[in-house]
């Protein structure tokens, strides 16, 4: 969770930078010595006829531009969270935590509660962070933070192959200190990521 923490934190300040220096004026040029009038007017450009080539002269105003950016209209709709709902059974490798608590490798089954993972977890979308409980029939043996991803932004954080739908990967992350959950559920990819016990 920590890793996509400093992911999107380090994505925000380049963006943030990007516009930034995308909004800075560029050096101006300095301006050469007016030359001496001449009696002929200045050429105009050929193959223009009279009308194009008066639209192409702009007025003082025209041409200073703006002093800061046209605000944007939000074309994108707040995402909506599902429900609680079982999301599956996945088989750990290997021994993580839950809860600061060790639980062994074996199959458990994951539940998406209602909770909110705030104040926790501070995701894009706070109702996007979630808990999710791990269940050993019908107990509750731990509970982590899940992070849910819309179907109509799962294009741009999938790297890997995604879990079929309706099915799960479960995946001991490089290093091998923590282990990724990814469930695909009604088109939306729940990650949870466990540290090893």
């Amino acid at each position: 969770m920590k890793q996509f923490v400093i992911a999107g934190t380090l994505a925000g300040a380049l963006a943030v930078g990007g516009t930034a220096l995308a909004q800075t004026p560029a050096a101006s040029t300095p301006k050469a010595a007016p030359a001496e009038k001449s009696a002929q007017a200045p050429a105009e450009p050929a193959g223009k006829p009279p009308a194009a080539r008066a639209q192409t002269k702009k007025a003082p105003a025209e041409q200073a531009g703006h002093e800061a950016p046209k605000a944007q209209p939000n074309t994108a709709s707040e995402p909506e969270a599902p429900g609680a709902m079982a999301l599956g059974t996945v088989r750990l490798p290997k021994g993580v935590k839950l809860d600061g608590k060790d639980i062994a490798a074996g199959a458990y089954q994951v539940r998406l509660t209602a909770d909110e993972a705030k104040p926790d977890a501070k995701g894009s979308t706070e109702k996007l962070e979630r808990w999710v409980e791990f269940l050993k029939g019908t107990n509750v043996v731990g509970r982590e933070v899940v992070s849910i991803v819309p179907a109509s932004e799962a294009k741009l954080v999938q790297k890997d192959a995604p879990p079929p739908s309706g099915g799960s990967k479960v995946e001991v992350l490089k290093g091998g200190d923590y282990v990724r959950v990814w469930i695909n559920k009604g088109g939306n990819y729940y990650l949870v990521h466990l540290p090893k016990a």
